[in-house]
């Protein structure tokens, strides 16, 4: 039997399905809601009995009186017409196909998704659900296997669904005895954790641990590695024979200052370490006897994967990948250890790089909700908040959070700062008492009242060196009234709240910001572009052109057509100048030029501004900032630093949702000078597959779209193979600017040939 080559490399992942039924259930977006957690260890608790124990025992928060549900369909279903969902208390009920909560009988639809149309549910009860479909040939599925949720009381402090934190026990990668009594212990990646000692002693004792993120040379574990990267000495009072020894973290008076988010008491405190050192103790130590117990929000390591013929960039790859596991150990995207507090600008990147590695949308969710009511000072970051939202909704095709935050995104764009050229300013003195309440800013920040600019972060820093002309991170941008970067912004957020307007039903706002959106691109580029070099300047009174002004505008579609390339030239002239926040643009502005050769080269960078520098310093979480030389403050678990997980799938691979929900979406690689590319990406209809592999006689393209969903393939062209078969199979394409294109391909697996 011939397998295609995709098949082969995915064996391990995709496998032909004997049934269409659905599967995958999702409630209220959540998958596996029937799990039960102790401390955030997997227990096999059944639901039933776990939530006689509150106390003890955590599974999924869930308490929408009318709940959304979803599903996956096999990649044979190209298209659905019906479906049945069935709900009951009683999941025997379900056994004979019966339902006394909601039988939804054959509802035609072609969505994989439906919402709770049945009997008033009742907090404090468990619920169990299943569904069948019918094909566009009107052929039915079995049912799906049943799903179950309990139904909490509602929470206004948590108004979205959400599971509860995880948590896995690890064992050290390497032991090494480096005294008579002395061991050095490597877990191999750096994680927020605790640890788990289970030592047997010949007396009583007194011994000596360290923890910490890196090593000063081999086996020893750096002492003074920085303000933030973390070390601690701890002493430990042991008793003769065999005992456990709970470890207790001491408290950081500093961040708790700041009013962070804590962790749940079922979890505790957790500290982040990767080595482990013991000094003084007589007995053995083995993998048994110290244990790592890492903490993190549920995440699917087989969602998602990527290899290339680039083994920089498979590296970069991995580490973004983890990144967003590890740094989700509060339930929140926060700006990572050292404050434990949400951040727009974190919180964006956050959220594309998790959708890209596992398809989990309720952290983001809750975070979006939490940032709503306490947001940061940067002006632009408060633009954020609509590309988020838009975010969610794209990528979920669920339009909850742009319903219930409508309003306060409105308020988020801004508008009150607009001057009479449609142009917004923070220093124009708009800034009321009553515009900073309707943006929920009720304090002081910094010192400093409402909103102030930012460009990127840290603004100022004394290291220059050879990869970057100016102090700080934003290119030497000079700080006028008006900001080209604020504007990019804004004028985004026009764009994209004039669709967010058009979901909720109020056409006429969308007509206002359709208008308003004019006004700013043609007041953009006459305040702010420069008539002799066609270059973005920083602000209204400055000739002074930075990276920022002009990678914003050109990611943001300010750039006129005529104008692109003058500004890709500079930015390329500008190299890395921006920090590892501002890269995610930077990227985006680059992979929109159809620049795929440079973005590529700055992906796969061994510069000290790259993101393998940060392997190389030892890290395996991605920093705050390319090097503590840029930021001596900096923390090692950072995942604002992780855009290459989102724009490697995004850009590079080229797969992006079309229509909410990934209902259709694209697959439009860009692969420079790569050879090779294998990717997996989830979505919330199914794992979109992407192969890529060429030498001198053909090229070779593979795709699987998902059950129920549409696609529209992009195959790059290559005038010395002229030929193109599809599944075996001459055939004609249409071909647009170096692609051939096939839209509207359904549901299954493709494989494409040039010879």
């Amino acid at each position: 039997m011939k397998h295609t080559l995709l098949g082969i490399l995915f064996s391990l992942m995709v496998f032909e399905s004997k049934s269409q039924a659905p599967f995958r259930l999702r409630c209220d977006l959540l998958l596996n809601t029937h799990k039960v957690y102790k401390s955030g260890i997997l227990s096999h608790e059944p639901l039933e009995s776990a939530i006689k124990q509150k106390q003890h025992l955590q599974f999924a928060f869930v308490s929408k009186k009318q709940p959304h549900f979803s599903w996956e369909l096999d990649n044979s279903v190209s298209k659905i017409s019906a479906y049945r969902l069935l709900l009951a208390s009683d999941k025997e009920l379900l056994k004979q196909n019966k339902a006394d909560f909601w039988d939804s009988k054959k509802v035609n639809s072609n969505k994989n998704k439906a919402v709770y149309r049945g009997k008033a549910l009742e907090s404090g009860n468990i619920y169990y659900w299943k569904v069948q479909i019918w094909d566009d040939k009107g052929q039915s599925s079995g049912f799906s296997e049943v799903s179950a949720f309990y139904l909490d009381e509602p929470n206004k402090a948590q108004p979205f669904a959400h599971h509860p934190l995880s948590a896995e026990i690890q064992e050290a990668v390497q032991i090494t005895k480096t005294s008579p009594n002395a061991y050095f212990l490597d877990f191999g990646k750096d994680a927020l954790g605790q640890l788990i000692l289970r030592l047997t002693s010949p007396k009583n004792d007194f011994i000596w641990i360290e923890v910490g993120e890196s090593i000063e040379r081999p086996n020893v574990i750096h002492k003074n590695p920085g303000r933030n990267i973390r070390y601690l000495k701890i002493p430990l009072l042991l008793k003769s024979g065999t005992h456990d020894y709970p470890i207790t973290w001491p408290a950081n008076e500093k961040r708790n200052s700041r009013n962070p988010i804590l962790m749940p008491d079922y979890i505790g405190e957790v500290y982040p370490f990767r080595y482990v050192a013991i000094h003084n103790f007589e007995g053995t130590i083995d993998k048994q006897s110290v244990k790592r117990k890492i903490v993190f929000y549920p995440f699917d390591e087989n969602a998602s994967r990527f290899v290339s013929s680039d083994t920089v960039l498979n590296q970069v790859w991995d580490l973004c990948k983890y990144s967003m596991k590890a740094t989700s150990f509060m339930g929140y995207y926060v700006d990572g250890d050292r404050e434990r507090i949400p951040y727009e600008a974190d919180a964006l990147i956050n959220q594309l790089s998790h959708y890209a590695v596992d398809a989990e949308y309720s952290i983001g969710r809750r975070t979006m909700d939490y940032l709503i009511y306490n947001p940061t000072w940067p002006t632009e970051w408060s633009l954020q908040n609509v590309l988020m939202a838009w975010n969610d909704y794209l990528y979920t095709g669920e339009p909850t959070l742009l319903k219930k935050y409508y309003k306060d995104l409105q308020n988020k764009m801004l508008i009150p700062l607009a001057g009479k050229d449609g142009l917004i300013s923070t220093r124009t003195n708009k800034q009321t008492d009553e515009f900073l309440k309707s943006i929920h800013i009720t304090k002081t920040f910094d010192k400093r009242r409402g909103l102030h600019d930012n460009v990127d972060w840290p603004q100022t820093g004394d290291y220059i060196g050879n990869e970057k002309e100016y102090k700080g991170e934003s290119d030497g941008f000079v700080f006028n009234t008006y900001n080209a970067v604020i504007n990019a912004y804004y004028y985004r957020n026009l764009i994209l709240m004039q669709k967010i307007a058009n979901v909720v039903g109020n056409k006429a706002d969308a007509l206002t910001y359709a208008a308003k959106a004019k006004v700013v691109y043609s007041s953009f580029l006459k305040t702010f572009q420069d008539p002799a070099s066609r270059l973005i300047k920083d602000g209204d009174s400055t000739n002074h052109t930075s990276l920022h002004a002009n990678m914003f505008a050109l990611a943001f579609g300010l750039i006129p057509e005529k104008d692109v390339n003058k500004v890709v030239q500079f930015i390329k002239s500008r190299k890395m100048a921006c920090s590892v926040y501002g890269a995610q643009f930077l990227m985006e502005a680059l992979y929109e030029a159809k620049e795929a050769d440079y973005a590529l080269e700055l992906l796969s960078s061994t510069a000290q501004r790259s993101w393998y520098n940060m392997i190389r310093v030892g890290s395996t979480i991605t920093l705050e900032a390319w090097d503590k030389v840029y930021k001596p403050n900096l923390d090692l678990n950072h995942a604002w630093g992780a855009a290459p997980a989102n724009i490697i799938v995004k850009k590079l691979m080229g797969v992006e949702p079309l229509s909410p929900g990934f209902e259709t979406f694209q697959v439009k690689p860009q692969l420079g000078r790569l050879t090779f590319a294998n990717l997996k990406t989830p979505t919330i209809k199914g794992a979109i597959l992407v192969l890529f592999k060429k030498d001198a006689t053909s090229t070779i393209m593979e795709v699987v779209v998902p059950g129920a969903t549409k696609a529209q393939i992009y195959i790059p062209f290559d005038d010395k193979k002229p030929n193109l078969s599809i599944n075996g199979q001459r055939r004609t394409l249409p071909k647009k600017d170096g692609y051939f294109v096939m839209t509207d391909a359904k549901s299954g697996t493709y494989t494409f040939e040039l010879k």
